[in-house]
């Protein structure tokens, strides 16, 4: 099994107008097959699938794709791509013009969760923020 477990992303006719958006936007992607039910791709080497399901089921917050950055150029660089014609949230949360909820966060904030001393004043920080900002979470 080269990719046991995958998500499938339901869509109401969009699955290849989606693949093809993700897919420009993460390196290393691409589509691997298509027919007109079933998109499979890969982002970041990554498979998914987007399925042509219809109107009945709608994304949600309740599940959501982490993109950890190490660096602000890539926060930012996400942010605005993946929020395009999307909606922004607190704390590194959007979700994208098809309703996908995403989290653009940076890598060293697990790091900064776990220092006991500095994490209540990153938590502090990061809930007044939209976009994470690294340089304001490092001072804290």
């Amino acid at each position: 099994m080269a990719d046991p477990i995958y998500p499938c992303l339901w869509f109401d006719g969009q699955a290849k107008i989606a693949a093809d958006y993700y897919c420009s936007i993460f390196k290393n992607s691409r589509i691997n097959s298509e027919n007109p039910m079933v998109v499979h791709f890969e982002l970041n080497g990554k498979s998914f699938m987007a399925l042509n399901g219809g109107p009945m089921f709608k994304f949600s917050p309740a599940t959501s794709f982490v993109v950890e950055c190490d660096t602000q150029e890539e926060i930012d660089y996400y942010w605005d791509q993946l929020g395009e014609g999307g909606k922004y949230s607190q704390c590194g949360w959007l979700d994208d013009r098809f309703g996908v909820s995403w989290q653009i966060v940076p890598k060293i904030l697990q790091q900064l969760m776990g220092d006991p001393e500095k994490a209540p004043r990153v938590v502090a920080a990061f809930m007044k923020m939209s976009k994470f900002d690294i340089q304001a979470l490092l001072d804290a």
